[in-house]
């Protein structure tokens, strides 16, 4: 305890700023002990007290505190404190400096603890542990030399103070109750140094007495500010302060100051800012003046400062270096823009002169006695006042009046009249020179169809034999045979240059396209039947062609462990293979389109179902099945493979996707502003791209100029079925419902900078309408300009 109260001692003691004279090196000299034989005993070292902060220096300054009663006082509260070691017996000690010896005031009543308070360490410069411990370490010493018995120096006289020393007789216990300060008042002194300035070293300035003010030994970290603001319930009103590095405790008063201010209030409480005004000078006359002090001698003397300033002025105007102020002219700002201007120029103001356009003159309708035509039924005047202002065609209602002195005033004058003020003010007026164009000359110049030959202009054959109305077509790569699908269930096969048909081939259901085989060595025909497309060898032409096709599909060797496909191949039946059958490619959802690529090898096949697996392609050589995509863009309407470049033209309903087949991504996304896409077509260079929609428009896409359409053609009068390219000539044809194919000629230019020629050069017509259908598929000879049409009415017809 006694310890304790020491450490807490010291703490609240000012400690004073270190002596030169104590700075050295080595060893702290002992300090005197009081002998049993000096009745004052040794004064101590030079302190201050906690409360007065002024040094007493001198050699022979001693405390009035000092007496008998205080020594007394002194000594008992020293013995009365508990832990206190007892005195011990006092012996003469020799002291760090010759001359250095008792002064006739030193208390002998001081004991070892309160000495060590007095003790001459307060004097050093050092602070925190390091100067406990040697105060403790000095203690220690001076009570072994004690022990020892040495003498004082015989030079040194009694009376005499040191130089060093200086006595202090204070109370320990007045010192507490006068101490009202809770905590060591710590104040940096630096003044208007930046405090960055100390980033580098260990401390953050210096206190009231010139010591070092360290910085904390750790800085808080995020975890220690989360425990803190956890455990410590006056955390919110902590504070670091910048000046010392210690967190400070803001007091009830502070908080309320802090508050204030936020609120954008005055810090003083008792201030009133809405306190009345007190005026130092009243309005009421007064009989007291407020000064009587009389006027100075100074103000009826003339200036002379005055008299040099007029004299340089009225210089400066002789000299013309100061212009007197002329009057201002009181006529108005505004002038005529067109006052000074030339008549004669070819701007003039009569030559660009616009009259405002004149009213039109009322007509029968607004006579006071309209004839009855003009006059509203009942119905024609509630329709007109069902309307909308803006959509009626007369701003009033006829009606009929006896005699013109029975019209009364018309309510909507003054508005007419604002509006036409309106018109007159705001609405510009431009003067248009009129152009005397030849209405030939609006027409865009195309060429002569006679000078775009050849392309098909009659009827040459009709292909009759099927019981129902024609779906689809496709001619041979060599353009000898034609093969049709019809709803009567049968796929026939025509002879081209005769129109006879070579061979049926039933199929037991409605057939939706029929694509053969591009690739010359190959006689094979894909039909799409219900939900599963068939692969027929129709043994026509060479039989080299024949057997090698059957050769290359019973080439294939099955896996040992079949994958996983999205359709089922299977061989056909004896039965089946007889009728011309070869394989047949089972989906489970219906089909709707089968397409060959280029080389002959893969198929793509369009399913009527949602989802990602609406588009199936097919390898033929390895009876390999997948699905391209892995999420569907709505329902598709054709597909299409590139006729050069590894990419696939997905049609669907509102939008045509051009897909990098290689890379596996999206690569255009064409829009050809159509409600719903019904046919696709590439031209054979793989540039441009026709699709036909149901709202009876044909669009022409080209690649490398935008995704917008280059030319929208509108003219069919019903929808569109189908499109196609003629491989070798620049034609196109399309058939619609209107029971006509019409053949256009297509031009695309090797230069770039050349947009493509479309010209319509033939409507061919010869299709009957047969359940509001015409024409359902055309196709064009792959070497002549002729071209194929299926129709609802049962028939093929060649138009050459």
């Amino acid at each position: 305890m006694a310890a304790a109260i020491l450490r807490r001692a010291r703490s609240r003691r000012r400690r004073p700023p270190a002596s030169p004279r104590r700075a050295h090196a080595g060893p702290a000299p002992p300090r005197a002990r009081p002998a049993p034989s000096d009745p004052e005993g040794p004064a101590p070292r030079p302190t201050r007290s906690c409360r007065c902060r002024k040094w007493r220096r001198g050699s022979g300054l001693a405390w009035s505190m000092a007496g008998t009663r205080g020594v007394g006082r002194e000594a008992a509260a020293a013995g009365s404190l508990p832990g206190k070691r007892p005195p011990e017996p006092e012996e003469p000690s020799l002291l760090g400096a010759p001359g250095l010896s008792p002064g006739p005031g030193s208390d002998p009543g001081l004991s070892d603890s309160e000495e060590s308070v007095f003790s001459g360490l307060e004097d050093s410069g050092s602070d925190g542990s390091e100067a406990d411990t040697a105060a403790e370490e000095e203690d220690g010493a001076s009570s072994d030399e004690q022990h020892s018995g040495t003498e004082k120096p015989p030079g040194q006289q009694a009376g005499t103070p040191s130089p060093r020393t200086e006595v202090a007789s204070v109370r320990l216990e007045d010192e507490y109750v006068e101490d009202s300060s809770d905590e060591e008042d710590i104040r940096n002194t630096v003044g208007n140094v930046p405090l960055e300035w100390y980033d580098d070293f260990p401390h953050v300035g210096y206190d009231l007495d010139g010591r070092r003010i360290y910085k904390p030994l750790r800085t808080p970290d995020e975890l220690d500010q989360f425990l803190d603001k956890m455990d410590n319930p006056d955390y919110w009103r902590t504070v670091r302060d910048r000046m010392t590095g210690h967190s400070v405790q803001l007091t009830d008063e502070q908080v309320a100051l802090v508050r204030r201010l936020q609120r954008g209030q005055f810090g003083d409480v008792s201030f009133n800012p809405y306190e009345p005004a007190v005026d130092f000078f009243s309005g009421d006359l007064m009989i007291h003046p407020v000064t009587n002090r009389p006027a100075d001698k100074r103000s009826f003397i003339p200036s002379l400062v005055e008299k040099e300033k007029v004299s340089r002025m009225v210089h400066a105007i002789k000299m013309g270096w100061i212009q007197p102020r002329r009057p201002r002219d009181a006529t108005p700002s505004f002038y005529d823009l067109w006052a000074h201007e030339d008549p004669g120029a070819v701007l003039g103001r009569h030559k660009m002169h616009v009259p405002a356009p004149k009213l039109a003159l009322p007509g029968h309708a607004e006579s006071y006695n309209p004839p009855p035509e003009y006059l509203p039924g009942e119905e024609e005047r509630m329709a007109c006042e069902r309307r909308e202002p803006e959509e009626r065609r007369l701003n009033f209602l006829p009606r009929r009046f006896p005699s013109l002195r029975a019209v009364p005033a018309y309510g909507r004058f003054i508005q007419e009249r604002f509006e036409r003020c309106l018109d007159l003010y705001l609405c510009p007026r431009q003067r248009k020179m009129r152009v005397n164009v030849d209405p030939e000359d609006l027409i865009p110049r195309l060429p002569r169809p006679r000078d775009l030959q050849p392309f098909p202009t009659c009827q040459a054959l009709v292909y009759r034999g099927h019981g129902d109305l024609v779906r689809c077509l496709s001619v041979s790569p060599g353009g000898q045979w034609l093969a049709s699908g019809s709803d009567d269930g049968s796929v026939r096969l025509w002879e081209v240059a005769s129109a006879r048909c070579v061979r049926t081939v039933p199929v037991g259901g409605v057939v939706k396209s029929v694509a053969w085989n591009p690739r010359p060595t190959v006689c094979l025909v894909a039909v799409a039947v219900e939900d599963a497309v068939l692969l027929l060898n129709p043994a026509l032409g060479d039989r080299l062609v024949v057997g090698s096709t059957d050769q290359l599909l019973s080439a294939f060797t099955p896996p040992a462990e079949p994958a996983a496909q999205p359709a089922h191949w299977l061989e056909a039946s004896e039965e089946e293979r007889r009728v011309g059958l070869r394989l047949r490619i089972c989906h489970g959802k219906p089909v709707t389109q089968a397409t060959w690529h280029g080389r002959g090898d893969y198929m793509a096949v369009v399913l009527a179902t949602p989802g990602r697996s609406q588009v199936l392609i097919h390898q033929l050589s390895r009876r390999r099945s997948q699905s391209p995509f892995r999420r569907g863009h709505g329902q598709v309407q054709r597909v299409a493979f590139h006729p050069v470049r590894p990419f696939l033209l997905v049609a669907s309903q509102r939008s045509v996707r051009l897909y990098h087949l290689l890379r596996q991504e999206l690569t255009k996304k064409l829009t050809p502003n159509c409600k719903w896409v019904s046919s696709l077509a590439v031209h054979p260079a793989g540039d441009n791209v026709i699709c036909g929609s149901y709202d009876s428009k044909l669009v022409w896409f080209d690649l490398d100029l935008s995704t917008r359409p280059y030319r929208v053609l509108r003219h069919h009068k019903k929808a569109l079925r189908a499109v196609a390219f003629h491989p070798r000539y620049p034609l196109f044809a399309s058939g619609s419902d209107d029971g006509s194919v019409i053949v256009c000629h297509g031009m695309v230019y090797n230069d770039l900078l050349q947009n493509p020629l479309l010209v319509p050069v033939k409507v061919l017509k010869g299709h009957s309408l047969t359940k509001d259908l015409g024409v359902l598929d055309v196709a064009f000879h792959p070497t002549q300009p002729w071209v194929f049409s299926a129709g609802a009415d049962g028939t093929l017809r060649l138009f050459t």
